[in-house]
């Protein structure tokens, strides 16, 4: 084989099954390695490190088993700055751009390695003024200096923590049979375990916190300061109005679970009470609203976020129905978040998912365990899924905090 190339990796790549992932990659190209000097960490804190000779039977080969063995942390060893290109029109990037994981990644520059901030899958580095960006295809602009190729490039993946506090749920996936009173146990001491580091907790949910009774439990979450922010659509902000208002989610009476005579007309009715007042904050001075998700956050001055789609009723004035608005409005509050709970919503769940990179915390509440799979399956490693009825998981949450 005459492609070969030295590259080396660090970090609990035993525990974490690195090592083998490694080796399974380089067979998988139909490749052969060598390794060379294997040092294992003795302490919890201490990395293990290899270094490993590949060969690849093509120059083609060999390319797509770096860029690979790269997104499960290795690196070419004795490798020199990374190259860089530049941006010649907006929102155009050079064919060899280098597109990142969710993963922490750092970048050679100036005989430095520099990590890259704002990290997150799918976009560009910028590299300027001794720093690194990660920034997406839109936001790109004519003369920036984009990383390109594979070389100069450091991936470290999230791996298996050795001391796990009591978490140990979250190396076990998704599964139907985790009891609820454990899972709500453990999340309760990963969000205790956020707020002690001045992190913070950010809700995302869908409008069937609303239709299983979760109101109530959201709403003492969000009052007891466990909760900085939320993100979701329009539709969890309009049931959550009309519940409020009329005792009705979807026209259904919340205290019987019958159907209100005329009561499909109710989340209209929730919409126009706020166009009336102006706002769902003005309503929520002017005494009109009283209740509800929303009111609490507007009470505890938590930021809210309502992210329209092409369905949305109304939409209520403060959904934002730009999407890369609605983007960048996301993005905003889940800086500084260390946990993020996803309840009952795929598909703001997928797309915050993605926005986040690989060290924040994700637990994904469903009752559907397809909903957690499709999260994790879209490169969001580090979710877990808790299959459970989400009024349930919330009214036992807010009492065990």
């Amino acid at each position: 084989m005459p492609f070969h190339e030295v590259v080396e990796a660090e970090g609990h790549l035993i525990d974490s099954h690195i090592m083998e992932n490694i080796f399974d990659k380089v067979v998988e190209y139909s490749g052969r390695f060598e390794v060379e000097q294997f040092r294992i960490g003795r302490t919890n804190s201490e990395p293990s490190y290899l270094r490993l000779k590949v060969e690849a039977p093509d120059e083609q080969a060999m390319e797509r088993l770096l860029q690979e063995l790269l997104g499960l942390g290795c690196a070419a060893a004795d490798t020199g700055d990374a190259a860089l290109r530049e941006v010649e029109r907006d929102r155009c990037a050079p064919e060899d751009f280098y597109s990142t994981t969710n993963h922490r990644t750092f970048v050679r520059h100036g005989q430095k390695w520099i990590e890259a901030e704002n990290q997150r899958m799918d976009a560009m580095v910028v590299v300027r003024d001794g720093r690194a960006m990660c920034r997406r295809l839109r936001d790109l602009r004519q003369g920036d200096r984009i990383v390109v190729g594979l070389r100069g490039i450091r991936v470290i993946p999230e791996s298996k923590e050795r001391d796990r506090l009591a978490f140990a749920f979250m190396a076990n996936g998704i599964s139907s049979e985790r009891q609820v009173e454990t899972a709500v146990r453990q999340t309760a001491a990963l969000v205790r375990h956020a707020l002690e580091q001045k992190q913070k907790v950010v809700v995302v949910a869908g409008p069937v916190v609303v239709h299983t009774g979760g109101v109530a439990g959201l709403s003492a979450l969000i009052r007891n300061g466990s909760v900085q922010a939320l993100l979701s659509g329009n539709a969890l902000g309009v049931h959550d109005i009309e519940a409020a208002l009329f005792g009705t989610s979807l026209g259904v009476r919340l205290a019987d679970g019958r159907q209100e005579e005329h009561g499909h007309r109710n989340h209209m009715r929730a919409i126009n009470a706020i166009y009336r007042a102006g706002s769902v904050r003005q309503a929520v001075e002017s005494g009109r609203l009283r209740s509800g998700i929303l009111y609490e956050c507007v009470q505890a001055g938590v930021p809210f976020v309502l992210a329209g789609s092409l369905r949305d009723d109304g939409p209520l004035p403060e959904t934002i129905t730009d999407m890369n608005a609605a983007q960048d409005a996301y993005a905003a509050e889940l800086r500084g978040a260390g946990l993020v709970l996803c309840l009952g919503t795929m598909l703001h769940s997928i797309a915050t998912g993605n926005m986040l990179p690989s060290w924040v915390r994700i637990v994904c509440v469903d009752i559907n365990p397809a909903v957690a799979t499709k999260v994790s399956d879209r490169g969001t490693g580090q979710a877990v899924g808790v299959v459970a009825d989400v009024g349930l998981f919330l009214d036992l949450l807010a009492k065990a905090l």
